[in-house]
């Protein structure tokens, strides 16, 4: 039976509750406006969801005490810079994963540090177009972007063929336990 995972906040060093658990650390980054985006809480809660929904028995695989997700929510430049840098496309995207491969690896954690998973950049003005244009409640789709991310981080990719279809499963059901609806249809 997979360890409970429990969510931390960013201000303040995560506490072990007790030996069994696995501590989720998600710091989220603000280098655009907060307008439209969703409470930080709610950010961490997606992807503490998108974490135990995509590796179940992950706690246990990866021998770990605390593991971090970074969120950094930026402006139109930052996603532009950032995709043209590592994507080769020059024009700003929804999200960026950044997985750190340590996970992969399942290296132990040094003492009391946290084995970071990766990191995500979401551009605010993005998901807020999309949204409008694709006729989504803006809370869905950052729920979608936020759990989309995190499945990357865990090693999903839609790009490769009969894998889109687990990853998209996947990120329905997540997005259902939350009360959204199939962002592919």
């Amino acid at each position: 039976m997979p360890r409970p995972v429990r969510e931390t906040s960013a201000s303040r060093r995560p506490r072990r509750v007790n030996a069994d658990d696995l501590e989720l650390e998600v710091p989220i980054q603000f280098a655009a406006t907060r307008k439209g985006v969703p409470h930080p809480g709610v950010l961490r809660r997606w992807a503490v969801a998108a974490f135990i929904g995509g590796t179940p028995g992950a706690a246990t695989r990866l021998r770990v005490p605390r593991i971090s997700i970074t969120i950094r929510i930026v402006g139109a430049a930052e996603s532009r810079r950032l995709n043209r840098l590592w994507r080769g496309k020059d024009k700003p995207t929804n999200v960026l994963s950044f997985p750190s491969g340590l996970a992969d690896a399942g290296q132990p954690a040094a003492s009391d540090d946290s084995l970071p998973l990766g990191d995500l950049v979401i551009c605010a003005p993005v998901v807020a177009r999309e949204a409008r244009e694709q006729v989504k409640s803006p809370q869905s789709h950052w729920a979608h972007m936020v759990i989309h991310g995190v499945l990357h981080l865990l090693g999903y990719d839609h790009e490769i063929e009969g894998e889109a279809e687990l990853m998209e499963e996947r990120e329905m059901n997540l997005l259902a336990t939350f009360g959204y609806p199939n962002p592919y249809v």
